[in-house]
């Protein structure tokens, strides 16, 4: 097999886009733990709660729309549940499983954070770009999903939700 290296245009590219997946999520944890005492992962976990039917996902479920481990997502649970933030509970219609449901404190966490959180990502993101540089990053993102995610088990609740899903 011969390596298809990156071209000088390529590698710039690259690097900037690592440093970007480097340094974005470790400023939007920063913010979340200086103004609502929660990890980024934490207040993904609430977010993806907060728009579950009923407040409520299996933790499987829960697993793959937030990208992770059960053992990991079973350690944020539980020190989530400690702070009365969400609760788990087993499955009325399958013993084996387990549902996290977020308590009206987890709700009024996520109404409280959410628009602080929102400032952040826009400042980060959407404030240094152009109208259509985010259009063409919605495109850009969209064909970097079907590669990374051709299910769409982790954009799958805003599966169709958007000018850029229009295919």
């Amino acid at each position: 097999m011969t390596t298809r290296w990156l071209d000088e245009d390529e590698l710039r590219i690259w690097v900037r886009m690592v440093a970007v997946l480097e340094l974005l999520p470790a400023r939007l944890d920063s913010h979340l733990r200086r103004v609502a005492q929660l990890t980024y992962f934490d207040y993904y976990v609430l977010a993806m709660l907060s728009e579950a039917p009923e407040r409520t996902l299996r933790m499987s479920t829960l697993a793959t729309s937030t990208n992770a481990t059960l053992p990991r997502l079973s350690h944020v649970v539980r020190r989530l549940e400690e702070r009365g933030l969400l609760v788990r509970s087993q499955a009325v219609d399958d013993k084996r499983a387990t549902n996290a449901q977020l308590t009206d404190a987890g709700w009024r966490k996520v109404v409280a954070t959410a628009p602080l959180h929102v400032e952040q990502v826009r400042e980060l993101v959407f404030d240094a770009l152009a109208p259509d540089q985010v259009t063409e990053l919605g495109r850009i993102t969209k064909a970097l999903l079907a590669v990374l995610d051709p299910e769409g088990l982790m954009s799958a609740p805003y599966a169709g939700r958007g000018p850029d899903d229009s295919d």
